[in-house]
């Protein structure tokens, strides 16, 4: 074979060259691209992450408030509804506008020489009254059977809270049942079977309980600061009226009629 030339050497190397440059760059892989950078997340599109509860579990979980526990009412006991000279319990209190009582009792009987004597309807007064009245009946029914060989089986009432002026007038002082504070009596039932009444009794005959009921209005001046009875006026012509107001610049005068 005749030796190449020089140039023509020269050529043929040129063109093998491209031919191994050309032939490696095809079979090369493709570098990969330049990664991304992730976009900033948006506050109002966030993702809760996977372990924060739906808001579905998370109102279930939610314990509601304890209630509110409803404010205290202050009141007083009263002795003698301890002690079982008067038969009834305590009530709420009462607020009726300018009338009312804090620390109210519904009394249905009166203790009287250690025997329970019924009331004709249950009252509603305060503990100083309740106080009072056994002491008045007990003076009352040792008169009954000393003078009359008879005793209490029965109090007859009628007005005890009411919230109203004095002698129901459209004006002027409120009266003391409006504090539950006064009771008004109008009669007794006896064990020998008598019933006797204010009126027409109080100026009756000694059958129909003029001594008894005499001796009754007087010996309430001694418990009461206020008795009221047939001989005060009209509107008490049929009852005793009794309560513990206040009478004089120290609260120990009484007013007894």
């Amino acid at each position: 074979m005749a030796p190449l030339r020089c140039g023509t050497m020269r050529m043929l190397l040129s063109a093998l060259l491209v031919l191994g440059v050309t032939t490696a760059m095809a079979e090369s892989p493709p570098l990969p691209r330049e990664r991304p950078q992730p976009a900033a997340p948006s506050s109002s599109a966030e993702a809760p992450p996977l372990d924060a509860p739906s808001s579905a579990a998370e109102s279930s979980s939610v314990e509601p408030p304890p209630p509110e526990t409803p404010p205290r009412i202050y009141q007083v006991a009263c002795p003698a509804l301890l002690d079982g000279r008067v038969t009834g319990k305590a009530m709420p209190p009462i607020h009726e506008g300018q009338c009312g009582i804090q620390s109210p009792l519904a009394l249905d009987a009166i203790g009287v020489n250690g025997r329970s004597v019924p009331l004709s309807s249950v009252i509603t007064t305060d503990c100083g009254m309740a106080t009072a009245l056994p002491e008045w009946l007990d003076a009352v029914d040792a008169y009954a059977f000393a003078t009359e060989k008879t005793r209490i089986a029965a109090i007859d009432v009628a007005t005890s809270y009411e919230c109203r002026n004095v002698d129901h007038a459209a004006t002027g002082n409120l009266s003391f049942h409006a504090f539950a504070d006064a009771l008004d009596v109008i009669g007794f039932g006896l064990t020998d079977g008598r019933h006797i009444s204010i009126a027409p009794g109080y100026r009756g005959t000694v059958a129909e309980g003029s001594a008894l009921l005499r001796f009754a209005h007087d010996a309430a001046c001694a418990h009461f600061t206020t008795v009221l009875g047939p001989d005060a006026d009209a509107f008490h012509q049929d009852n005793l009226h009794l309560d513990l107001a206040c009478h004089g610049k120290r609260c120990t005068a009484r007013l007894c009629q």
